[in-house]
């Protein structure tokens, strides 16, 4: 397939197949439209998602590497249990979806900046109310110490962000995020791309050929009407 860069209008969310993607800059598909809801929904569907920094125009990518988590590879350390079960952390979906996001962002903002900008945030807010995207929080006393959160409107949890304040708290919530998923028996978690801290956790690196295929089995998944009803989640290990 011929690469080439599409200029999306705004009444239009119809997206170019994945296979004209650039190959440099890796991924790259698309340049501007919006981040509307039905937009998002028929990004995500496709194996496409937003990344741009503020002084950027929205950017559509479909890297030719995907990073994945098949939830049966996941590996949760003996340590990273112990910490969880020693401070009796709690765990929740969908209880605080906006502080968890403004949480990645500030963590990011910290570290090396982040794409977490204010357009994303407003756009995944109306996601989440929308009922397709999702937190994951960890508390330790009712303080929010760790989470993440990510789209799913299939059996695929697309992920986005994490973020920790105390010690594993990141491990922890994806921990009970592939659990949560393996109960309703969803198919894997889309981490868009593979870096070593995901490696350390079971994460791996799959063609976009491989990935649109994985994806697409996914779609006749249909996700449970109580899944991501704002819930304590308890004890759910293995």
């Amino acid at each position: 397939m011929s690469q080439q860069l599409v200029i999306l209008s705004h009444s239009n969310i119809t997206f170019p197949s994945p296979s004209h993607a650039l190959t440099d800059p890796d991924g790259l598909l698309a340049i501007g439209g919006d981040l509307s809801i039905d937009r998002l929904k028929a990004a995500y569907s496709h194996g496409i998602f937003p990344w741009f920094n503020d002084e950027e125009p929205i950017l559509w990518w479909s890297p030719s590497q995907r990073g994945v988590i098949e939830l049966d590879d996941f590996h949760v350390s003996k340590s990273t249990k112990k910490t969880y079960r020693k401070l009796r952390l709690e765990v929740s979906v969908n209880k605080a979806f906006a502080q968890v996001i403004e949480a990645c962002r500030a963590q990011r903002l910290d570290k090396e900046g982040t794409w977490i900008n204010p357009d994303m945030i407003a756009a995944y807010q109306l996601a989440h109310k929308a009922g397709i995207a999702h937190s994951l929080e960890i508390w330790l006393e009712g303080r929010l110490v760790g989470g993440l959160y990510g789209i799913m409107q299939n059996g695929v949890f697309c992920g986005e962000s994490m973020f920790y304040n105390i010690t594993d708290a990141s491990k922890i919530a994806m921990w009970q995020l592939v659990l949560w998923l393996k109960r309703h028996n969803a198919h894997f978690i889309d981490c868009q791309l593979l870096n070593p801290y995901l490696a350390t956790l079971g994460a791996k690196s799959i063609s976009r050929e491989e990935f649109l295929t994985k994806l697409k089995a996914a779609r006749n998944y249909n996700v449970p009407n109580t899944m991501w009803q704002p819930q304590s989640l308890g004890e759910i290990y293995d």
